[in-house]
């Protein structure tokens, strides 16, 4: 509860209408796994998960949607002016207590936010947007002012989130301010916090032209650059990275380093004991998306590419990681290694798990895992 309290987290997801889920509401907690057959709906809570966070960083409705018409339920039907769309949520928990964040965005005839709403833990309404005229690119925000003036209102951009906005426009003079300051602010400060993660063994292979700070991309493209750093950086995480590939790849790992190439480049070695060293590349797919994974897992932000917040102390936010296919290509003994690692990790509360499973079956047993089933 501790760490609820100092580190702005996600708790809920919710999926009022959005693709093929229909009032749909997800705890989440430390490791959340999603569950469930092919066509279950794993991915596209994720992916919404990940709108949301891009959505709070900043993001523009049409970076966030290239597709927005895919969002909408296939059998929604369309109002009188031929307009469709989607609703997503969310619940964030932190020092303000618990936040929530509800959004409806119209997909047709034109993309954009028609109606956006912050509660506060009292559940008063602290901002609410709605649109007001179609002719116009902004929707009417009304957000608790308090004191002499209870609202303000004023107009805000109906492409972008008002929430993410309102640090901008509120100048925290009153009590009822600050109240939306501090709701906004951990809303944002949480959604902020996202790593999205999915390996790429194929593009894992290719030694790498070693760039500008050194942070670890989504498909884990330049693993090598990164190993670099955290083998000078920080010792012990780096020695806890080797034992946890050791436990996870075929054969002893004892060592993870880097060379350079003729041509500038460098390349990852893992040492194999009296046996030498052999570069990454000739592991299978299933042993570099281990490594890979756990290298995110025994990181953070500092070596994540993940644009968090700067008003808030790094060591009072909760990094969390997005894993679609977090077992895919991984065996039995992989998967459970690596769930034990997660568990591990964010058992102590500077990083957080939302993952996509094709089997949840052994992690049902472990204590620190939620599971969420879903139904194709």
């Amino acid at each position: 509860m501790d760490v609820i309290r100092t580190r702005p987290a996600v708790t809920e997801l919710r999926l009022s209408s959005f693709a093929s889920h229909r009032g749909a509401a997800f705890p989440l907690g430390p490791v959340t796994l999603f569950a469930g057959a092919s066509g279950s709906g794993k991915s596209t809570a994720l992916r919404a998960y990940r709108a949301l966070a891009r959505l709070g960083s900043g993001a523009t409705l049409a970076e966030v949607f290239p597709d927005p018409v895919a969002c909408v339920p296939e059998r929604a039907a369309a109002d009188a002016e031929g307009r469709r769309g989607f609703r997503i949520g969310c619940t964030v928990d932190g020092p303000a207590g618990p936040v929530r964040l509800d959004l409806a965005v119209q997909a047709e005839p034109a993309l954009r936010i028609v109606g956006e709403r912050l509660t506060g833990a009292r559940g008063r309404t602290l901002l609410s947007t709605a649109l007001v005229d179609p002719g116009r690119s902004t929707v009417q925000a009304a957000w608790h002012t308090g004191g002499s003036v209870p609202v303000t209102k004023a107009p805000l951009p109906d492409d972008r989130l008002g929430t993410a906005l309102l640090p901008l426009r509120v100048a925290g003079s009153t009590e009822g301010q600050r109240e939306v300051l501090a709701a906004a602010e951990q809303a944002v400060v949480a959604l902020r916090s996202v790593f999205s993660c999915d390996p790429q063994p194929a593009r894992m292979r290719t030694p790498v032209v070693v760039g500008e700070g050194g942070r670890l991309r989504s498909s884990c493209e330049n693993l090598a650059e990164v190993l670099r750093r955290t083998r000078t950086e920080c010792v012990t995480r780096h020695a806890a990275l080797i034992a946890a590939v050791n436990a996870g790849c075929a054969g002893q790992v004892d060592e993870l380093r880097t060379e350079e190439l003729a041509d500038g480049r460098v390349r990852a070695l893992i040492g194999r004991g009296g046996f030498g060293v052999s570069p990454v590349e000739r592991l299978g797919e299933g042993e570099l998306r281990f490594l890979a994974l756990a290298l995110v897992l025994l990181t953070g932000p500092g070596v994540l590419a993940v644009d968090q917040s700067t008003e808030l102390l790094p060591a009072r936010q909760a990094l969390t990681v997005l894993a679609d296919g977090f077992d895919r290509c991984l065996d039995a003994r992989q998967a459970d290694e690596l769930l034990r690692l997660a568990v591990g990790s964010c058992g102590r509360g500077h990083i957080r798990l939302v993952a996509a499973v094709g089997d949840a079956g052994p992690a049902r047993e472990l204590a620190g895992v939620s599971v969420v089933d879903l139904v194709a």
